[in-house]
């Protein structure tokens, strides 16, 4: 181990964190609306004949998923550790 991981773990420390309170102002139902919004969209450009934009709109989808719960994760973490500071 370097000198410079300790510093480096800090420093990421200060980042997520930032990220995560910003991104905990986020309602955790937006980010489900927005995969069922990129179904729709993707069910509508296959309708329309348009199969490699419907693939790309389509894989959104599971990204949107992973990133809302990662958000309600946070909340959740925060609620119980830290007496609810993102509600």
């Amino acid at each position: 181990m370097t000198t410079t991981e300790p510093m480096m773990q800090k420093e990421e420390g200060k980042v997520t964190t930032k990220i995560e309170e910003r991104t905990a102002q986020v309602p955790s139902g937006a980010y489900l609306g927005l995969a069922i919004g990129s179904m729709v969209l993707s069910a509508g450009f296959m309708l329309a004949g348009k199969k490699q934009i419907a693939n790309f709109v389509g894989q959104w989808v599971p990204s949107l998923l992973v990133i809302g719960l990662y958000n309600k994760l946070v909340k959740i973490e925060h609620e119980i550790g830290y007496g609810g500071a993102y509600r």
